[in-house]
């Protein structure tokens, strides 16, 4: 009775909860780095502003998200026209699918990249290209050669998930002006606030200019994962177009109203990012003294080659309270990738990657 489609679908699967691991190995003090949440947690604003909210829960929430629209136009420099908001970057990644793939349509992406690009294709009776890593970073100019008449889209996540890779500004660029004006770019900016590379292109650039469309989600450096809010720029005519498949009601009021306050508190949002920089340079220092190799990341995570099967230190390290994603799922068996967290949290993973090594 199901469609064909759907039948062939790898599951997206997400990292171990702490729910998960608690049922297994008790009540610890646990320490998530699986899934590239901020361990600082979300800003006190939004929290307060979730609280101001709840009373009105009975109420069906305000369904264009004028107001949030609104605050991201100001901040983004950008008309509300452009913007285009729903519950998380996946539902606008399904919505983007619903939109523009029809069946028989070519999708392109990277591989190994984020899955959901992959099954939502799917999901439209698309066919899902996978373009190699090169340098375990995007390799545009293979992406190019697959370019044909059936290619509809081309996801880009920069950085890349799982690898933490970038593009360059001119690789983009040039990959952009050689690409046929009918074939959308999807330029996922899902982990774009922890950039440090100074020649890193950024999406803004491109929206209204080109055939993109940009992502970006509350998720990452917002803290504000279990709230499921992200959102999308683009042309006013791409835009339209997800307008037209959007549910009516996407984003529920506490997402909202925290999205607003999160957008104002830049302080928070800087301390998010200051911490992952810190972490960064002090799990590069340590894993080099340990020997274990790494993909330098622009992203709040680090890929890293444990040098022997990921799925035993994954277990190793549940048994010291830390929780990672192995890389057994991205083809990379003896990798694991790793978010970065508070200074604790470091030097805890640290400690117990020594121990287990030993």
């Amino acid at each position: 009775m199901a469609r064909k489609n759907i039948l062939k679908i790898a599951s997206y699967i997400p990292g171990k909860s702490i729910e998960e691991v608690q049922k297994e190995y008790g009540a610890k003090q646990w320490v998530k780095l699986a899934s590239n949440e901020n361990v600082l947690g979300p800003s006190p604003k939004a929290i307060e502003a979730v609280r101001k909210e709840l009373s009105k829960i009975h109420l069906y929430p305000e369904g264009p998200c004028s107001i949030l629209r609104q605050a991201i136009s100001q901040k983004l420099s950008l008309p509300e026209k452009r913007v285009v908001i729903s519950n998380g970057a996946d539902n606008l990644i399904l919505m983007i699918a619903c939109a523009f793939v029809n069946e028989g349509d070519e999708v392109i992406m990277a591989d190994p990249t984020f899955s959901v690009y992959a099954n939502v294709t799917q999901i439209m009776g698309g066919k899902p290209v996978r373009v190699k890593l090169k340098e375990c970073t995007h390799d545009l100019e293979g992406m190019l050669k697959r370019v044909n008449r059936k290619t509809k889209l081309v996801f880009v996540c920069n950085p890349n998930n799982p690898t933490g890779t970038t593009v360059s500004r001119d690789s983009f660029h040039s990959f952009l002006s050689e690409l046929p004006d009918r074939v959308i770019v999807i330029l996922d900016e899902a982990y774009g606030e922890f950039v440090e590379d100074p020649y890193n292109p950024d999406g803004l650039d491109y929206v209204g200019k080109k055939q993109v469309i940009l992502l970006r989600t509350f998720s990452k450096v917002y803290g504000l994962a279990g709230l499921r809010i992200g959102y999308a720029l683009g042309r006013e005519d791409l835009i339209h177009c997800l307008y037209q498949v959007r549910d009516p009601f996407p984003v529920h009021r506490l997402a909202q109203a925290a999205a607003v306050a999160a957008l104002n508190d830049e302080k928070h949002a800087i301390r998010s990012i200051q911490m992952v920089y810190e972490g960064r340079r002090y799990l590069y220092q340590e894993l080099d003294r340990i020997g274990l190799s790494y993909v330098p990341s622009q992203a709040n995570f680090i890929f890293i080659n444990f040098e022997r099967d990921s799925e035993e230190v994954f277990r190793g390290l549940l048994a010291e309270g830390i929780i990672i994603r192995p890389g057994k799922t991205w083809g990379y068996p003896t990798f694991g990738r790793v978010t970065i967290g508070r200074r604790v949290d470091n030097y805890r993973f640290i400690k117990a990657v020594k121990k287990i090594i030993r």
